[in-house]
């Protein structure tokens, strides 16, 4: 009855001691990087003419690579295979992997010729601090859509403002609505603001108030605000994280699995020496 679950859970903890492994992490990085340099390469039409079949020949090879790490991480999620599949990350590994197995050429070439430079995204993928960072993007985006918003009503309100205000001095900035709001995004950088101030202040001398009061509002506390959201979403990303590290991972299950292998042999050695012991006794009494 238990043959059935013998094979897979060999395989299961072969694939988990791989995967827990610093050489396999260190090889998926080192396959990433080296596709990186070939597609980098390829951009060379005279290189990638001359050496067609070698790179061929090399995507290939990578893809072989790819396709076997994914089947021992499948195998090391062992009974958790459903969560493993439904991870956002593994969709995304498995979405590379299935176009990069398309054809070079034909109608699907472009699919392909994309997927060869998403390979290079997977390490966002393999590095748990970048995969921090998208996540804390991720859950930014609502809240930067809000201080986004107010960012747009103080571009809008200026531009209005500075239209009617410069329009005669300064026609090439403030001509029209949307070339102002154009400058005033400009002026968020603090790229020439100050030309643009003395340009205006040649006919309104109050013309300082305008763009210092829109610097210190837009650009101090607007713009500051996206960083704090960033840092507080970065926060709360860095707890899910440490949350996640908490539960017992495919190491801490070998090391388990090692430790009450080692007590069954140390149970089996006093079984065996009781036996003996019993043996001998009934020997001498007989």
């Amino acid at each position: 009855m238990d043959a059935p679950t013998v094979i897979p859970s060999r395989w299961h903890l072969r694939a988990a001691t791989a995967l827990a492994a610093p050489w396999f992490t260190r090889a998926v990085v080192g396959s990433i990087a080296l596709n990186s340099l070939v597609v980098a390469l390829e951009t060379d039409a005279a290189i990638a003419e001359r050496h067609a079949v070698a790179l061929r020949v090399f995507h290939a090879a990578i893809v072989a690579v790819f396709a076997a790490e994914m089947a021992v991480r499948f195998l090391a999620a062992g009974a958790a295979w459903r969560r493993f599949i439904a991870d956002p990350w593994t969709r995304f590994d498995l979405l590379v992997l299935g176009a990069s197995i398309l054809p070079a050429v034909g109608p699907l070439a472009a699919v392909a010729r994309l997927a060869r430079i998403l390979r290079v995204a997977r390490i966002v993928s393999v590095s748990p601090k970048l995969r921090l960072i998208i996540a804390t993007m991720v859950r930014s985006i609502p809240s930067l859509g809000h201080v986004g918003l107010l960012l747009g009503l103080l571009l809008f309100v200026y531009g209005v403002l500075g239209v009617h205000l410069f329009r005669d001095a300064d026609p090439a900035h403030w001509g029209n609505l949307g070339v102002a709001m154009l400058t005033l995004f400009q002026i968020l950088t603090l790229e020439g603001w100050v030309e643009l101030q003395r340009t205006s202040m040649a006919t309104e001398p109050w013309a300082w108030v305008f763009y210092a009061s829109f610097v210190l509002l837009a650009v101090f506390v607007v713009v500051n605000l996206f960083v704090a959201v960033v840092l507080s979403n970065l926060d709360q990303a860095r707890r899910d994280l440490a949350d996640e590290s908490a539960e017992p991972t495919a190491a801490d299950v070998l090391a388990e699995v090692a430790r009450l292998r080692a007590e069954l042999r140390d149970l089996r050695v006093v079984r065996d020496a009781d036996r003996s012991d019993r043996s001998h006794e009934h020997v001498r009494t007989s």
